[in-house]
């Protein structure tokens, strides 16, 4: 398969499939990189598509240089690269997983996304920071005179994190939406998911045994025939 990689401005990027004005954006999710592009542009590169996968900050190459993987410092630069896209495809749809989900929802709000299949997506990041917060132990009212707590879960929560999720509520999405979600994810409950999609008009699918993350050989099989059929 044809690949290329390229910076777009400052952002690590990697380019799969042959030219065509058809592209789909993955973005990863906590811990991936652009590379988890490969598989699915094995998908989608036979279909007539490229493939255009990017490392956010912290992640990939970029490992241990500036940046924050925060909303406030990720959304302006998926902004950056749909702008990169726009003149050079005219067909745009999104992948994307997990956190890279929102962080793409409050990015590409107003863009005029082809269609968008999310992977185990958070849909409310306020109800999941205030889930963390009771796993951890802890109060709104602890964690706002403290500022940060770091967990026993691996999370540092962030009272400046939680304030700027509230001030920047997820805007309305008016993509056409496909989720695969797994009945055994334990950071977004299963109610919180299917109201997002009564909402948004976006169509679920449930594997039963599922986890936010899929890795597993029959989660990833799962995965593949999900995203075969949506392509």
């Amino acid at each position: 398969m044809k690949t290329e990689n390229y910076q777009i401005k400052q952002i690590p990027s990697v380019l799969y499939g042959e030219t065509s004005k058809k592209c789909w954006l993955f973005v990863h999710g906590q811990g991936g990189n652009k590379e988890e592009a490969a598989v699915f542009a094995e998908i989608a590169v036979p279909a007539g598509y490229q493939v255009l996968g990017v490392d956010l900050p912290e992640h990939g190459a970029r490992k241990g240089t500036q940046g924050s993987f925060d909303p406030w410092a990720v959304v302006p630069e998926l902004q950056t690269v749909m702008a990169h896209m726009k003149p050079r495809w005219t067909n745009i749809s999104l992948r994307a997983t997990s956190i890279g989900a929102y962080f793409s929802m409050l990015a590409f709000a107003d863009e005029p996304i082809e269609k968008a299949l999310l992977v185990s997506p958070i849909v409310d990041m306020e109800r999941l920071i205030l889930d963390m917060i009771g796993w951890a132990g802890v109060t709104e009212e602890l964690l706002r005179a403290k500022g940060e707590i770091p967990t026993n879960f691996g999370q540092t929560l962030s009272w400046h994190y939680l304030s700027w999720v509230r001030e920047h509520p997820l805007p309305g999405w008016k993509a056409p939406t496909s989720i695969l979600y797994g009945g055994q994810d334990n950071l977004t409950a299963r109610e919180t998911v299917a109201d997002f999609c009564k909402t948004h008009g976006a169509a679920l699918t449930i594997y039963e045994q599922g986890e936010h993350w899929f890795h597993t050989p029959e989660q990833l099989d799962k995965l593949c025939g999900w995203e075969l059929r949506n392509v």
